[in-house]
């Protein structure tokens, strides 16, 4: 059993055995830097989405060897003595400075970087990338679906098509990318988000017919609420939803439709609701929805989206592709030096960067300018000489969170941001066809050690 809220064994083994072989070494406490970044966007995406900042500095922080974590490390084998001895009195002390909540990013783009001494930086490695990678997938899925909804609310409904935290995770994500509410309550509680939901197809089936389920259902939620009419029969569905609600005193919220060829049922139905005065009632469409079907649906008339199974899982693709990698470390005589990986697919750029989104003069992005730079203040000049707007925020200072990023306030702001931000792309960007991301990405480096080598 874990420790408390302990996130330490959320790791991988080799983050252990490489902390054993550095003190062994004497390396373990060489300055070091590490960056966050992808080499490419999946899928031909245009963009990336930097969602999960406020859980990962949650995991950050609970990221201590307790009694449990020891007394497993040991038994098992995994690393001597003198690495438990360390790892005993572990916390980071380090700094983390990122791309913040909602922000959008590109091959290449410095979205994370942890700066601390090797041992205490390399262990956060699992932790950050399946928190970033998961959260960023997620909402970068929910960008693309709010794009092609044009305005429409999107609902996420996927808690039954993942793993029970992942659902908790992936609803946070689903709100930074644009969604406006989520049927998963934990994600309500933890995170302050607005829950939705009514009956499903087994409420209906419960009752002896239609007529009863759709009354015991108005009866106890009120005429606002929505009727799922497509159980047996949508065209007669319809009508009785309406008579419903009226029999209660009021006009129907809304009918949701679930299954055919929802394009059509979408005409057929606003037709029925019009026929029958209830023209305030409203259509909400699910079943397997994705990107390219909310936007086939653009010209229906419908009015929110529930979507599922392929927001949870990245819309086919469920990581951000980030790496963890080394780009500088201490030389012998103190000083920083640039390290980077060679291999021919997969080279990195070393040293530590700072980034920053070049706008045009209608405050359109042209381009995402990273400079590498030992020192960031030559770096921010470069940045203000070419007019980027600076994109890195301050995370954690000495080992302590500068901001709170996780809570109801935060994740709002990050939704925010983000409709800013992808605002700032050019028109390319958002076609949701695979292409070229939507702006390029340029590197400067000012120490000249920032090439693969």
């Amino acid at each position: 059993m874990l420790s408390a809220g302990s996130t330490a064994l959320l790791t991988d083994m080799y983050e252990l055995t490489m902390v054993q072989a550095a003190l062994k070494a004497g390396t373990a406490e060489r300055r070091s830097v590490f960056e966050v970044f992808t080499r490419r966007l999946p899928g031909g995406r245009r963009f990336g989405v930097v969602a999960g900042t406020g859980r990962l500095l949650e995991a950050v922080a609970a990221f201590r060897f307790g009694p449990a974590e020891l007394d497993y490390l040991a038994r098992a084998g995994v690393v001597d003595e003198p690495t438990l001895e360390f790892l005993r009195d572990y916390r980071f002390t380090g700094d983390i400075t990122g791309y913040p909540e909602g922000e959008c990013f590109f091959p290449g783009s410095p979205v994370l970087t942890v700066e601390g001494t090797f041992a205490e930086a390399v262990v956060l490695e699992t932790v950050i990338l399946s928190i970033l990678n998961h959260d960023s997938a997620v909402a970068a899925a929910a960008s693309r679906m709010t794009i092609a909804a044009h305005g429409r609310p999107c609902l996420e409904m996927g808690a039954r098509r993942t793993h029970e935290e992942a659902a908790v995770a992936a609803a946070r994500a689903a709100v930074v990318g644009g969604f406006t509410g989520t049927s998963a309550l934990e994600a309500g509680r933890r995170y302050g988000l607005r829950t939705i939901g009514t009956a499903a197809h087994s409420f209906t089936l419960l009752h002896d017919d239609e007529e009863a389920a759709f009354a015991a259902q108005v009866a106890a939620l009120g005429p606002g609420t929505t009727l799922l009419v497509d159980t047996y029969d949508v065209t007669a569905g319809v009508p009785r939803a309406v008579a419903a609600a009226r029999a209660a005193g009021g006009e129907l919220g809304a009918v949701r439709l679930d299954s055919g060829d929802l394009v059509a049922q979408a005409f057929t139905v606003r037709a029925q609701l019009d026929d029958l005065g209830a023209t305030s009632t409203r259509i909400t469409v699910t079943s397997d929805l994705d990107e390219y079907a909310i936007a086939a649906l653009g010209a229906a008339p419908v009015d929110a989206y529930g979507v599922g199974t392929k927001l949870v899982t990245g819309s086919g693709h469920p990581t951000a592709e980030l790496v963890y990698k080394l780009v500088a470390r201490e030389g012998p005589a103190g000083q920083m030096v640039p390290v980077a990986k060679a291999s021919a697919a997969k080279a990195s750029l070393g040293g530590r960067k700072v980034a920053g989104r070049v706008l045009d003069g209608a405050g359109r992005a042209t381009e995402e300018l990273v400079v590498a730079s030992a020192d960031p203040g030559p770096g921010l000049a470069a940045l203000a000489e070419a007019g980027a707007r600076p994109l890195q925020v301050p995370l954690v200072r000495g080992g302590e969170a500068v901001l709170d990023d996780g809570g109801a306030a935060a994740v709002a702001a990050a939704a925010d941001r983000h409709r800013a931000a992808r605002a700032e792309l050019p028109y390319d960007a958002w076609r949701l066809s695979e292409g070229e991301p939507g702006i390029p990405t340029r590197h400067l480096d000012l120490d000249g050690g920032g090439r693969p080598r």
